[in-house]
């Protein structure tokens, strides 16, 4: 039995799903793939496949979208959209602020025996699409609902944060900017990378998070992927980003901001003291993450 808590933005999504479906075409991403399989259950859950896997999409928008901001949610490893959603809000800020927000959930590799639900981040030998899929929902995205195409961002947390970089590595005609949350640079990811950028990163990093390899705390030398301090010199300098100021935000935290006067977008890096493999809490450790990330992406906007 379908739930309508909106029937009016329920119909208008029902008929420009018609008109997508004519129009296949223009629902493309960049790389011709598109989203098949489409169902909607009511105006805040669909379903999709992509190369004939299912995922679930949670859609917070706001009452009018065309032109509009989106934020793609991605979750960590063993979660799916409906906790991640739980666990963060974040769209309580962005609605607030204009922005849509989509949670979408990852799918299993056919080589992880634990058959749980992620991202193919590029570590290990993951087969799924995830970079092609998350470009094929903005695209199907921005043709329902007519999200502004050059406002389009990415925030993922752990295996979503790792995801990340590697969307900022292999999807920046889609996505302008990407927040990583207890995130990394895969190994394969870093030997591949970019020599010159032109997007907006975040990461934010717990200064006791096991998870991450840091050259502060020496786990760097026993990892096979990039020190975290490593790689946001790297997104800073391969983006033209010459400009450093720091900023104490709370008791626990400090954020560096890389910038250039000349240019729009910006790197941020922010360092929680005693921060664990975690979404920081407000009430643990002194800071609003949410806030930030909204913070950061009216800035570059």
């Amino acid at each position: 039995m379908l739930y309508f808590a909106n029937k009016k933005k329920f119909f208008y999504t029902i008929i420009a799903l018609f008109f997508c479906m004519l129009l296949t075409a223009a629902c493309k991403s960049e790389t011709g793939d598109v989203l098949s399989d489409i169902y909607i259950v009511d105006d805040r859950h669909m379903n999709c496949s992509f190369d004939g896997i299912r995922h679930e999409l949670i859609l917070d928008l706001p009452e009018e979208t065309k032109g509009v901001p989106l934020i793609l949610m991605l979750h960590g490893y063993g979660n799916n959209a409906e906790s991640f959603r739980e666990m963060v809000h974040i769209e309580e800020e962005a609605l607030k602020c204009g922005y849509a927000v989509v949670y979408v959930t990852g799918a299993c590799e056919t080589n992880d025996a634990t058959s749980s639900l992620g991202w193919n981040s590029g570590i290990g030998n993951g087969l799924n699409r995830d970079v092609e899929f998350l470009c094929a929902v903005v695209s199907y995205m921005e043709e329902v609902y007519g999200f502004d195409s050059d406002s389009t961002y990415a925030v993922g947390f752990s295996n979503g944060a790792f995801m990340t970089h590697r969307l900022a590595m292999e999807g920046s005609d889609t996505f302008e900017a990407f927040v990583s949350v207890a995130g990394k640079m895969p190994q394969a990811i870093w030997e591949q990378r970019n020599p010159v950028n032109d997007i907006s990163f975040f990461q934010i990093t717990g200064s006791k998070d096991d998870v991450i390899p840091k050259n502060s705390d020496d786990t760097a030398k026993y990892a096979k992927d990039p020190a975290i301090e490593t790689v946001m010199t790297y997104w800073a300098e391969s983006n033209g980003l010459h400009e450093t100021k720091e900023i104490y935000v709370g008791e626990k935290a400090s954020l560096t901001k890389y910038y250039s006067l000349n240019q729009s977008n910006q790197v941020w890096s922010l360092w929680v003291e005693d921060g664990r493999h975690a979404w920081p809490d407000k009430d643990i450790n002194g800071i609003s993450v949410n806030l930030l990330i909204m913070e950061f992406l009216d800035e570059i906007g």
